[in-house]
């Protein structure tokens, strides 16, 4: 009796809860490939450098030039006319002292270069062994230049031509 004193409830009727729709499970996503230049124990074991040597003869002086693919030579080994040395001179790499190292199957030496007009380069006496370890080594050289990436060449007959034409 008492429960008739107490005034009906004015709520709606609450409405079933939906169904949960059914949603697929997220496509994982894989990281993009992460591309690392490789590393080499040894030199040897590197590709060569991209490029060709181009070889030119003009008024007692010849040259030997390694060009990759942008508009400068990468490299030049040159014989000047007066044939006081072989001049090897690399893309400048803005260091205030740069320094090369020249590495062949048989030597391996550090040199200063010097800044000239937009490259940097080192004179070689006709008659250093360095030359003769760059003409015959297996196949290629290197250079590591301050500033600049590695490059490794092969040891064409340009090479062997310049260093000829000086001696």
């Amino acid at each position: 009796m008492l429960t008739a004193c107490v005034p009906a409830s004015t709520a709606p009727a609450s409405a079933p809860a939906p169904e949960p729709v059914a949603r697929p499970a997220p496509v994982p996503v894989a990281p993009p490939p992460v591309i690392q230049t490789p590393a080499y124990d040894n030199w040897m074991d590197a590709p060569a450098s991209a490029g060709d040597w181009r070889y030119t003869a003009q008024g007692g002086r010849s040259e030997a030039t390694f060009w990759g693919r942008g508009e400068r030579p990468m490299m030049r080994l040159r014989c000047p006319a007066d044939r006081r040395g072989v001049i090897l001179s690399l893309s400048e790499s803005g260091s205030p002292r740069p320094l090369v190292t020249i590495r062949t199957e048989t030597t391996t030496r550090t040199l200063a270069m010097q800044p000239a007009g937009g490259e940097m380069i080192l004179v070689l006496s006709t008659d250093d062994a360095l030359l003769d370890a760059m003409a015959l080594s297996k196949g290629r050289f290197a250079l590591e230049a301050t500033g600049l990436p590695a490059l490794i060449v092969p040891s064409w007959a340009e090479v062997s031509r310049v260093i000829e034409d000086c001696r």
